[in-house]
């Protein structure tokens, strides 16, 4: 027998493999893409079209938790080119939370899904004295022109982000926790950074990126390096980082050092990762600076074989989330 993982946060690749990916029903042969770690949604031949599939839950945020349960939804769908369209929301929360907390979960993502072109199409919502805190989780179908595969990628291969690294969690942190913030930050500063909640959203970026980019990925839990790692397990290659170059806002750099954590490690919804064909850098380049989407190109995929073993990534957040109150 191996030994439980025990650990809050996503199995690691080790333990998916040992459980999850033995066990997955039927073989359709329409399913072209399917369960596998550092893949954001499943993508399955359709007539004239693809349709991905995408489920994400919500951990870790209380406030906004309805719009980001739709947007990390969203940005797995948006990873692999295309366009959201059909949502099922599952709501599961303790009965002392009522039917106000069901009811701004719900205005948050109804507000939401109504700005990106989404319909709730339906779901499950109830109270259940056997939790503590409340579960959310949501579907997602979507549809795209085109398969992004991993196996596309080939050595030389340039990886860009997007934005800057740890949106989501620090605004989970300004929102959920600004004590941790409070003689690091200003009261200003700290509500800024409560307003990156609104930047967690990527398919204005994946519009851009999708014509010139060979593979897409949406850097969640294990931020940063959690997404790199993803992305070389899947194309069996590794790459080639300038840790320097990856784009970290300068809150970020300060509270981070202040608090000592790794802000490349912090669950990073709000950046995209990409692969772009060394002949396509510049057209990509630009395609991004026209759109006044900010990018750094933070390395290249190499020859060397990728360590196909691993454990979780490590995420940062939930250790801050856990700290004692500061007063």
């Amino acid at each position: 027998m191996r030994p439980t993982e025990n650990m809050s946060g996503k199995l690691s690749a080790d333990a998916l493999s040992r459980t999850v990916f033995r066990a997955l029903g039927a073989e359709r042969p329409e399913v072209l893409i399917g369960p596998a770690v550092g893949e954001d949604a499943a993508v399955i031949r359709w007539p004239g079209q693809y349709l991905l599939f995408a489920s994400d839950p919500i951990v870790g945020a209380s406030e906004g938790a309805g719009k980001l349960l739709v947007r990390v939804n969203v940005n797995d769908i948006a990873s692999k080119g295309g366009e959201p369209a059909y949502m099922v929301i599952t709501i599961i929360a303790p009965p002392s939370m009522g039917e106000a907390y069901v009811s701004r979960v719900m205005r948050d993502a109804h507000g939401e899904c109504a700005r990106r072109g989404i319909a709730i199409v339906g779901g499950h919502t109830e109270f259940n004295e056997l939790y503590g805190h409340p579960v959310l989780s949501a579907a997602l179908i979507g549809y795209a022109e085109r398969v992004f595969r991993a196996s596309d990628i080939n050595p030389g291969d340039v990886l860009l982000a997007t934005g800057h690294i740890g949106i989501e969690g620090m605004a989970i942190l300004a929102s959920d926790r600004p004590d941790l913030l409070s003689g690091i930050m200003s009261p200003d500063e700290t509500a800024e950074v409560r307003g990156w909640m609104d930047d967690t959203c990527v398919l204005d970026v994946s519009r851009v990126l999708r014509r010139h980019s060979v593979f897409m990925h949406d850097p969640t839990e294990g931020g940063f390096w959690g997404g790199v790692r993803e992305v070389c397990r899947l194309a069996g290659l590794e790459a080639d980082i300038d840790e320097d170059a990856a784009p970290v806002h300068p809150y970020t750099k300060r509270v981070s050092e202040s608090l000592g954590f790794d802000p490349l490690s912090l669950v990073a919804s709000g950046s995209m990762l990409a692969a772009v064909k060394r002949e396509s850098e510049d057209e990509a380049a630009k395609a991004l600076r026209d759109a006044g989407i900010p990018f750094r190109k933070v390395g290249r995929m190499t020859e060397r074989s990728c360590d196909q073993s691993g454990g979780a990534p490590h995420e940062e957040l939930w250790g801050l989330l856990g700290r004692p109150l500061r007063i």
